[in-house]
């Protein structure tokens, strides 16, 4: 009997002129070829609430199961630590 291993459901916000948002993605791309990751691209400039809240934060990486975020600066550590401490809870 294999074990399954629940997917990580994420969210990235940032916006498409933002290189530090680039930067981000690219991070979190590494992650997707081994990790049980989903990761959505959410616009902020989609939305003025998502400008005043993410606009001077982004990117911002947030967890669909409770909501906490990691802002930037983050590096590959960080972000592994920001995930997996979600599903020790």
């Amino acid at each position: 009997m294999s074990d399954v291993v629940p997917t990580i459901t994420l969210s990235l916000y940032g916006t498409s002129a933002c290189h530090l948002c680039e930067e981000a993605e690219a991070l979190l791309a590494q992650f997707l070829v081994e990790q049980p990751w989903q990761i959505e691209l959410i616009d902020i400039a989609d939305s003025d609430d998502m400008i005043d809240r993410y606009g001077t934060r982004i990117p911002v990486l947030a967890s669909a199961a409770d909501g906490r975020e990691l802002n930037w600066p983050f590096d590959a550590e960080s972000v592994l630590r920001f995930v997996y401490s979600e599903n020790t809870k």
